[in-house]
């Protein structure tokens, strides 16, 4: 039998919180450089400046990978119950697509925002499922 101290639970708690930020740090991070590589390469068009819908696709289409990516991260990392902890990460994903979408509504295709709200919570599934769960 064993007992859990006082200090064993918010090294738990760490853990747990941990997993999902390391998903979602995972997931800002390689979608960054992407996006940086992506416009410095001249595939995409200079920051500020318009995108044609086939190019919000290709963005659509690596945010589906690295969203996928950084859940299994999350289920991987996660001490235990890796689904719960991958669904954390796509709630968090939609919260801050959410509050990206109406910060920039104005800034790409309405399709091209909604869509981004929409995958967060299949990734985390499908990165869940992959991690583990």
């Amino acid at each position: 039998m064993s007992v859990m101290t006082e200090t064993g639970r918010p090294r738990r708690t760490l853990r747990h919180v941990g997993a999902v930020l390391a998903g979602l740090l995972a997931i800002f991070a390689i979608t960054t450089v992407t996006d940086i590589v992506m416009h410095a390469t001249g595939i995409f068009p200079p920051w500020g400046q318009p995108m044609s819908s086939a190019l919000f696709l290709i963005a659509l289409a690596y945010r589906i990978v690295y969203g996928v990516l950084g859940c299994y991260i999350a289920a991987r990392l996660a001490p235990d119950r890796p689904m719960r902890h991958a669904m954390a990460l796509g709630v968090v994903g939609v919260v801050v697509s959410t509050a990206g979408a109406v910060a920039m509504w104005d800034a790409g295709p309405a399709w091209y925002s909604l869509a981004v709200i929409a995958i967060s919570l299949s990734c985390a599934w499908v990165g869940g499922k992959l991690g583990g769960a």
